[in-house]
């Protein structure tokens, strides 16, 4: 249940946390874990979907330069596969927490449910467009998880990962329907099983 936070005198010590990753078809799910210096404030803190790649990337580096803490963390493909999306997803969250040199004394989560934490936690619906350090948190994992994409293009070309990020784009789905999937692949989500079934058949060939 949502706590009933008045988010502008939430005092230090609380942890912001997010995600990044649940919806593409390949790569990990990443998630961040920030907690804020009331002393060191950082300007612009925002959603990280509502800001330029190039203005992310500046704030990342500046998070990382005034936070108390902050954690980024990450379930990868075959946990996912395992565990199915949504617990991938808190067990990444849960990571990232415990990653943190410093233990919060309250945890607010971006969404409509918390990870199982040592300390209470809090969900917070469009938590990142409300809360600096779920913001902050959302920019730290989205970034990480742009700068992996940007490499997996290098290794599996003719994808498109570097523009698109795994997410199921048409030029992603038709690329993946004429080389089949990859490594990096969820193979529980339904585009990339159908891709495998067609392998199966002797269709696209596995890269």
């Amino acid at each position: 249940m949502q706590m009933g936070l008045d988010f502008n005198l939430v005092e230090e010590l609380v942890a912001g946390v997010d995600e990044v990753g649940r919806g593409p078809l390949c790569g990990a799910v990443v998630t961040a874990a920030v907690i804020l210096d009331p002393a060191r404030p950082i300007l612009g803190l925002n959603d990280s979907k509502k800001l330029t790649e190039a203005r992310r990337e500046k704030l990342f580096d500046e998070i990382c330069e005034k936070a108390l803490s902050f954690h980024i963390a990450r379930a990868e493909v075959e946990e996912i596969d395992e565990l199915n999306i949504l617990h991938a997803t808190m067990l990444a969250m849960q990571r990232a927490v415990e990653g943190l040199h410093i233990t919060p004394k309250l945890a607010l989560i971006d969404g409509n449910r918390c990870p199982k934490l040592k300390m209470p936690a809090s969900p917070v619906v469009k938590g990142d467009s409300q809360v600096p350090a779920i913001a902050a948190a959302s920019i730290l994992a989205k970034v990480t998880r742009d700068r992996e994409m940007s490499a997996f293009e290098l290794i599996y070309p003719g994808y498109g990962i570097g523009g698109h990020k795994g997410y199921p784009t048409a030029v992603h789905l038709e690329a993946l329907a004429r080389l089949g999937p990859t490594p990096i692949h969820r193979r529980s989500f339904a585009p990339v099983r159908a891709a495998y079934e067609a392998l199966a058949g002797g269709q696209p060939t596995l890269v």
